[in-house]
Parts: structure tokens; C-alpha cells; sequence
């Protein structure tokens, strides 16, 4: 293992850090604590610093020798409307929110790298730390870029990272093509007349059209979708009614939508229009179909993501490296609205047991485990250096 000696030598320093961040946890676009406690470090360090950005954004800007390539490195901030249940010591102070996802370790990697940096300069060109907002509601990336991130500051590749319980510390994971699945979400509103309970030939009922509906949306990630491609359709709410003997007018679907395959995000929305709209005219109802294309699959560029993956390696050697997701890993993430706009690569690192109870990500039980941070601002550090050294000019 050939992690940074100096950032380990920081390791309590900005443990602590992280623990500040977690007591104080604040949902997306609402980060303004946490923006100032960033700039503040980041001006210290001798960055030029940008506020605002995208709302509650910060970039972290520094320029060293007289290269011309640039590289954005990217650590969300916000937290989760969850309630705490961790019991450590430096838990959530505010009621119903918490960093239940690590946002709060992945900003202190970051800052660590961002000191290292600063005090060594061993690069030659410019460095953009972007400090996210709002990656929970898979908004934050996308508002960024609207407000002009890359043309205020031009990056010609940009990275990311996040923590997995469960993977040992000192392991990472990427892998090229795609990374993550798309995340999009359907609401369907069932419009039909209601009545009494006694007199269901008087009314057109959504309730019934509502059952049709959830088995038949089943159907199409067993007969629409190739073998060897992923879709997911949940549903995870269903809304009508209140009494025993009263049909309803309206009954409501909410359903959330994931795919690793651009077309095959395309598939299912066809579908779930398509077989609404059939299972509305059967029943001579109404239909009221939203459906919100939140963020698209997450896709690592090759040559990036091969460059990321061999400084991985030079920290922790070549077993501790994996090169492919475990598979049915169909979370989402918004950097990839960023890799949208530009080439790059997004990596997992381990997080070994997250809190008391060794849990997942958004668990009222989970915490970030502290001894990532070195391992995190290390390979953000090497990748900088080699990124932008003078032989890669």
C-alpha cells in the first residue's frame, strides 16, 4: 500500500471535519453552512474561490505552471430527510436529517486532496474542485452545468467518487461504459366516476383499472427487454380511496424507472405509456400520465476511466482493483449529467461496515468510516499530479 504520507498524517484532522459536516447536515440546495465551511478551508489554501454556483454550489480554483489541460474533480455535499438512528457521538443535531449517504466523507476526501494540492503543487496546469449541491434529488449537477460551469471553468476530463458499504477499505471499483442506471419516475393518475360501493355498474372504477395496471407494467422487463439488458419498473405507491363502500375517482401510480442502456430507457417509457393508455380505454377511464426523466445512465469514458484505474493500483496494488460492478447494482447518480458534458470517470471505494450495524447507504443506522478519507484524497491526489504532469502536456 503506497497511500500519501502526509494526508495520512491528517487523517484525525479531517475525520474531524467530516464529523462537524455530519452534525450539521443540510438537504439539497439548502448546503450554506456546509459552502461556507468549504470556501473558508479553500481560500485558506490559496484557491480562488467561487460561490453560488448552481445555487449553494463551490468551486475551488488553482492554476499552477503553464500547462493548458484542466481537470475537474466533483464531491457532493447534501444529506438525507432521514432521522438519524446511528448512535455515535457526533450524530445529526437536526431532527429529521442526516448524511446518510457519506456526502459528508466524500467532501472531506475532497478537502483533503484540495490542502495536499495547495501546499505540494506538483502539477502543471489548472485544478477545478467542484463541491455539488443536491445530488440526493438528482438536481445539483444539472443546475451547475446550466449556470455555466464548464464554460467558467473548462475541464477536459472530470471524476467523482463515492463510498460502499460493504466493500472492504482500500478496494475500489469502476468500470468503463456504464456505471450506474438511469433514474426517471412515472406518476399515473386512473380518472374515472366514482360511486357507491354497492353499485359498482353506476361508476367507472380506477381501483380495478389500478390492479390491471401494476401486473401488466410487470410484464414488460419480462417480455420487452432483451436478455442480458436491465430495466427495473417500481412501484412504490399506490393512492385511492378511504372507505370500505366508496369507489373513488382518481387512483394514483408512482412508479420509479432504471435502465443501464440509453435505449432501453427508451423502451420502457414507451411501454409504461403504451400499456396505460390500454389499460385507461379498457376500462373507460382517463389518463393523467407524468412521467420525469431525471438523470440518465451514468457512462465512464475508456480512456479516462483506464487512466483512473491505474493510479488506483499504484495506491493499493492490482488486487485490490476491481475492473466490473457487482452486478444488480442499479443505484443512480447525477454525475452523470456532468459526464454528459464532458469525458471522465466516476469510481466506488469501499467503506467496509458503515456505522454500528454494518448497513446500506440511506439507513438511519449508517455512518462514513473515517479511515476512507486517506485512501479517497490519495487517489484524488495521484490522479491530479498524473493528470496534469508536464510528460502528459
Amino acid at each position: 500500500m503506497q497511500l500519501i504520507p502526509q494526508i495520512l498524517a491528517w487523517q484525525d484532522e479531517f475525520a474531524q471535519i467530516r464529523r462537524r459536516i455530519h452534525q450539521h447536515p443540510e438537504l439539497g440546495f439548502e448546503e450554506h453552512v456546509t459552502s461556507e465551511l468549504v470556501a473558508g478551508y479553500l481560500r485558506q489554501w490559496g484557491y480562488e474561490v467561487f460561490e453560488g454556483i448552481g445555487g449553494t454550489g463551490v468551486v475551488g480554483a488553482l492554476k499552477h505552471g503553464s500547462g493548458n489541460r484542466s481537470i475537474g474533480i466533483r464531491a457532493d455535499m447534501d444529506a438525507l430527510p432521514i432521522q438519524e438512528e446511528s448512535g455515535v457521538p457526533h450524530a445529526s443535531r437536526d431532527a429529521g436529517k442526516m448524511h446518510a449517504c457519506g456526502h459528508d466523507g466524500h467532501t472531506a476526501i475532497l478537502l483533503c486532496a484540495a490542502r495536499y494540492l495547495a501546499e505540494t503543487r506538483q502539477f502543471d496546469g489548472t485544478l477545478n474542485l467542484i463541491f455539488q449541491p443536491a445530488e440526493e434529488t438528482l438536481g445539483g449537477a444539472r443546475r451547475m452545468i446550466e449556470d455555466g460551469l464548464f464554460e467558467r471553468f473548462p475541464c477536459d476530463a472530470v471524476y467523482a467518487l463515492h463510498n460502499m458499504p460493504g466493500l472492504p477499505v482500500g478496494m475500489f471499483v469502476s468500470q468503463p461504459g456504464a456505471m450506474s442506471a438511469s433514474s426517471d419516475v412515472a406518476t399515473i393518475r386512473l380518472i374515472g366516476v366514482g360511486g357507491h360501493g354497492a353499485m359498482p355498474h353506476k361508476a367507472r372504477d380506477p381501483i380495478v383499472a389500478a390492479a390491471e395496471l401494476v401486473l401488466a407494467l410487470q410484464t414488460i422487463v419480462a417480455r420487452n427487454v432483451p436478455a442480458g439488458e436491465v430495466g427495473v419498473i417500481t412501484i412504490g405507491a399506490i393512492q385511492g380511496g378511504e372507505a370500505h363502500n366508496v369507489i373513488p375517482d382518481v387512483a394514483t401510480l408512482k412508479l420509479s424507472v432504471r435502465s443501464t442502456s440509453p435505449d432501453i430507457r427508451t423502451l420502457l417509457r414507451r411501454r409504461i405509456t403504451e400499456i396505460s393508455q390500454g389499460v385507461a380505454l379498457a376500462h373507460g377511464i382517463e389518463l393523467d400520465l407524468d412521467y420525469d426523466e431525471r438523470i440518465g445512465v451514468l457512462v465512464n469514458t475508456p480512456a479516462e476511466t483506464t487512466l483512473l484505474q491505474q493510479v488506483a493500483r499504484g495506491l493499493v496494488g492490482e488486487k485490490a482493483v476491481l475492473t466490473s460492478v457487482p452486478s444488480g447494482y442499479l443505484g443512480s447518480e447525477d454525475f452523470a449529467s456532468m459526464l454528459e458534458a464532458r469525458p471522465g470517470c466516476y469510481m466506488v471505494l469501499g467503506n467496509g461496515n458503515s456505522g454500528p450495524s454494518g448497513c446500506m447507504v440511506h439507513n438511519p443506522g449508517y455512518d462514513f468510516n473515517d479511515s476512507v478519507i486517506p485512501f479517497g484524497a490519495s487517489l484524488w491526489a495521484r490522479l491530479v499530479e498524473t493528470y496534469l504532469s508536464e510528460t502528459r502536456a
